[in-house]
This record gives structure tokens, C-alpha cells and sequence, in this order.
């Protein structure tokens, strides 16, 4: 699948991501280290490119984050649903703990099982309709679990590895040619 040069970060640390919660669909705000987080990522972005269209999931620990990363570019910052985070229906502002399964096989798809929320097949083909329609590089503000099916699903990983696929706030994957880069 071809695509533009992006830029994919995750959302800066949130009040539920501190308290072990999922988010899903719901939203929390960023603590002071999501909002640095944010900064060093636009810190970041600053030395590795010039300035490129920034686009971020409308939920508001995204948005914020897209709009740290903006203001030090002096541009706003597309909003576009196909960013959202997986939506966990039943589990959204569970504790992780309570719904997790016990011994999961895969600490990413049984999110995909959540009654009333997202499928995988439906959520992925979302997210890839989004980036195959980018025409210019990008910068992508998004989740965890979006980031690794979007960059999995563009890097040609098999859904049981995309765990394995690295994550974390605070941190920029760039992706051209096939190859993804972390800059830390």
C-alpha cells in the first residue's frame, strides 16, 4: 500500500491512562507530563521536518496534544474522526483490571471484543481510507491502539504482532518507504 511520508504520535499521559482506565471512546484530560510529553514531540517534529499539514483524532486528549505540537509550528490542526480511538463500548472508563482477561494471548486484540464496541476489520479499514486519501506528508496525533494498527497495517504486520509493534507517549514514529523510524 503506498502512502505519504507520516508522522505518527500517540497522545500525551492522561488522568485515566495514569489510573490504568480505558479510554476508548470516552475521553480524560493530560496530566502536566502529557502535556511535556506534547512539547518534546513537537520539539521533536521541529528537527526532523518543515512544516506539514498536522491532523488529530477530535477526542480531546489528541486534540490537545495536536495543538501543543501546532502552536510551535504556528498552524492549526485538521480534525478527523477516522483518528478516533478503538471504541470498547461496554469497557469504555473501565479499569483495565476489571475487564482485562486474565491471561490474554494478545495484550491488543481482545480490546476488539468489547461488547458494543469496535472490530477490528471495520476499525482498520476506517483508519487506511483516512491515510490512503493523505496526497502530502502528514503529521498523524492518535491513540495506542490506532497508531499500531495504522502503522502495522501500512508496514504489513500480521494483526497477532501487532503488540510487538513499539508504542509509548512522548516519542514520533516516521514512516516512509516501507521503514519505520522511532525518534526519541
Amino acid at each position: 500500500m503506498t502512502h505519504p511520508e507520516l508522522f505518527v504520535l500517540r497522545h500525551g499521559e492522561t488522568v485515566w491512562n495514569v489510573e490504568g482506565r480505558l479510554q476508548g471512546a470516552l475521553d480524560s484530560p493530560l496530566t502536566d507530563k502529557g502535556r511535556e510529553q506534547a512539547a518534546r514531540q513537537a520539539r521533536l517534529l521541529m528537527a526532523a521536518l518543515a512544516s506539514v499539514p498536522i491532523y488529530s483524532s477530535p477526542q480531546g486528549r489528541s486534540l490537545d496534544t495536536a495543538r501543543i505540537i501546532g502552536a510551535q509550528f504556528g498552524q492549526d490542526v485538521m480534525q478527523d474522526a477516522a483518528l478516533r480511538e478503538v471504541s470498547m463500548g461496554d469497557w469504555d472508563g473501565k479499569l483495565v483490571a476489571d475487564v482485562a482477561p486474565i491471561n490474554p494471548k494478545d495484550a491488543l486484540l481482545w480490546k476488539f471484543d468489547a461488547p458494543g464496541g469496535d472490530r477490528l476489520e471495520g476499525f482498520r479499514a476506517r483508519i487506511l481510507a483516512f491515510v490512503t486519501a493523505l496526497t502530502s506528508p502528514a503529521i498523524l496525533v492518535t491513540h495506542g491502539v490506532t497508531s499500531r494498527v495504522l502503522r502495522g497495517a501500512l508496514l504489513g504486520v500480521p494483526d497477532d504482532e501487532l503488540v510487538k509493534l513499539p508504542g509509548g507517549q512522548g516519542v514520533v514514529f516516521h514512516l516512509k518507504d516501507g521503514v519505520q523510524t522511532c525518534l526519541e
